[in-house]
């Protein structure tokens, strides 16, 4: 067995097809089949069911795969425990964010790594919750920046800051020289939603659940609509289709002729950002310093955390 052969197994189990686990791990098909199949015959058990499309994970090798993956992390240990010894922050850091953090906060959190930790480059990924988190349990990423709640996975949190949400309207909307506006003032509009995934998706349903039925002649509900990215309703907003709610930090200084962004009435709903890690990782220092440049970008009008 070697240490070769674990990271063919995991690869499967995560690509559920030998022809792309050979790729993401440089090798040709034949070199990886003939690997697991040597690993295989070794245990005296069959790790995968070969089907003519698809390939699944049997019960044994679903156990095979977690301890193989747990023996992947002690190595990365051993080799980030060696990397310690001469910059406790030194190599990459692989960070997951979700999209609608991603292009509020990314831009200003890489400038201000490159300036404050250049010998930590962060190798970034976009993507869902879920995603994230499947990653996460992987060893694919080694952090990821998340907004609470999301599926209890056994991982390792801090808690960065509480960011409100805010009602972007038509510059002609009636409500749009308010001070502030209450969710249910938004009962009867047009509400513009990110399609299904997305968790901020949710967590504007929290603040509005007359839109949860989706069904334009439920009482008291408009019309809704989704779209694929916070960006896209917004142009959507600007246009006079309709009304949204979005994370303060997505709001910026740039002048937007035709939208306006009015907050919440007092309790108005926030929601939590945390970054996320698994307990297993053991390069600490980078996580603090991770947190540090966090800390380091403007972060308007949200509430920062202490640890």
């Amino acid at each position: 067995m070697t240490l070769t052969e674990l990271r063919y197994v995991v690869a499967v189990a995560r690509e559920r097809h030998f022809g792309r686990a050979a790729e993401s791990c440089s090798v040709s098909q034949p070199t990886l089949s003939i690997s697991i199949k040597k690993l295989e015959d070794e245990l005296e058990v069959r790790i995968f069911e070969r089907g003519t499309s698809d390939v699944s994970v049997t019960p044994i090798g679903e156990e095979i795969v977690r301890q193989a993956q747990a023996v992947l992390d002690q190595v990365n240990s051993i080799r980030e425990t060696a990397k310690r010894r001469h910059d406790p922050v030194a190599g990459p850091l692989r960070l997951g964010v979700i999209y609608t953090i991603g292009p509020y906060l990314l831009p200003e959190l890489v400038r201000e790594a490159i300036e404050r930790v250049p010998q930590m480059p962060l190798m970034l990924q976009e993507n869902f919750t879920v995603k994230l988190l499947e990653m996460l349990r992987a060893g694919e990423l080694d952090c990821a920046i998340m907004a609470e709640p999301f599926p209890d996975s056994g991982l390792a949190i801090a808690k960065l800051y509480d960011e409100p949400f805010v009602v972007a309207l038509p510059k002609a909307h009636p409500l749009a020289s308010r001070a502030s506006i209450s969710a249910d003032e938004l009962r009867q509009e047009k509400m513009l939603l990110l399609g299904t995934g997305h968790c901020f998706r949710d967590h504007v349903l929290e603040v509005c659940p007359e839109y949860a039925p989706f069904s334009g002649n439920a009482e008291g509900i408009g019309k809704t609509f989704e779209g694929s990215s916070l960006e896209t309703i917004k142009y959507m907003v600007s246009a006079g289709m309709g009304v949204t709610v979005v994370p303060r930090l997505s709001v910026t200084d740039e002048p937007q002729p035709h939208i306006a962004y009015v907050p919440f009435a007092d309790p108005a709903p926030t929601r939590r950002v945390v970054l996320v890690w698994r307990r297993s990782f053991t390069r600490y220092e980078a996580i603090a310093a991770l947190r540090n440049v966090i800390y380091a970008c403007r972060l308007d009008g949200v509430h920062r955390l202490t640890p």
